[in-house]
């Protein structure tokens, strides 16, 4: 039988080579580099890394301004749409105030005729001067009186005369005031209207 064979005591022995391949560092804990990657790898110059920053930087900065001109614009266009909405609830509001007042404008003729006779008195005037002032704090103004401009658009002839005391149309007789409610005509005024006659050459006299 071969016996097996020990080294001598001055023969030098094989060195035994254990890698440690694990990730994570025992003693530190931390997460170990791939071991391809070589401890000396030359380091990235740095006119490349700030290329690469600028590129960075430049990108995010766009991207910031498109989102920025997005926020202005969705901004402007919701202020846009609340002051549509307000514009059109307010007219909304204003029509309905005009529906209203509308119907009163008989009950307003009556009144006027009244304080015209002389009948409007007592407790009866009270309430009439509670009427017309509340349709005129909601917006309702009557217009027309003798002596202005005739205006086509507002007033309503009914009848026509001429004179030379008149230098154009002119409203000489109210037959039922107008009314308007803010920028809106409500009723047009029922109104007289006398045109310009020159006067009458005189007579010459006789040698």
């Amino acid at each position: 039988m071969t016996e097996p064979r020990h080294a001598a005591p001055d023969e030098e022995q094989p060195q035994v080579v254990v890698n440690d391949r694990r990730r994570i560092d025992p003693e530190t804990g931390e997460v170990r580099p791939p071991a391809h990657v070589a401890e000396d790898s030359a380091p990235v110059e740095e006119p490349l890394v700030a290329e690469v920053v600028d590129e960075v930087a430049a990108e995010l900065k766009t991207q910031l301004d498109e989102r920025t001109a997005d926020l202005q614009r969705l901004t402007a266009e919701y202020a846009n749409y609340r002051k549509r909405v307000e514009r059109d609830r307010e007219a909304v509001i204003n029509n309905a105030k005009a529906s209203v007042a509308s119907e009163l404008l008989s009950v307003l003729d009556d009144i006027e005729r009244a304080a015209a006779h002389g009948d409007l008195t007592g407790a009866f005037k009270a309430v009439a001067d509670k009427l017309v002032s509340t349709l005129a704090k909601t917006g309702l103004e009557p217009f027309a009186h003798d002596g202005e401009a005739f205006d086509p658009s507002v007033h309503e002839a009914v009848q026509h005369s001429t004179s030379p005391d008149v230098d154009g149309p002119t409203v000489t007789a109210v037959l039922r005031r107008g009314y308007t409610f803010g920028d809106k005509l409500v009723r047009p005024a029922l109104v007289a209207v006398t045109d310009h006659e020159p006067a009458a050459a005189a007579p010459s006299e006789e040698a």
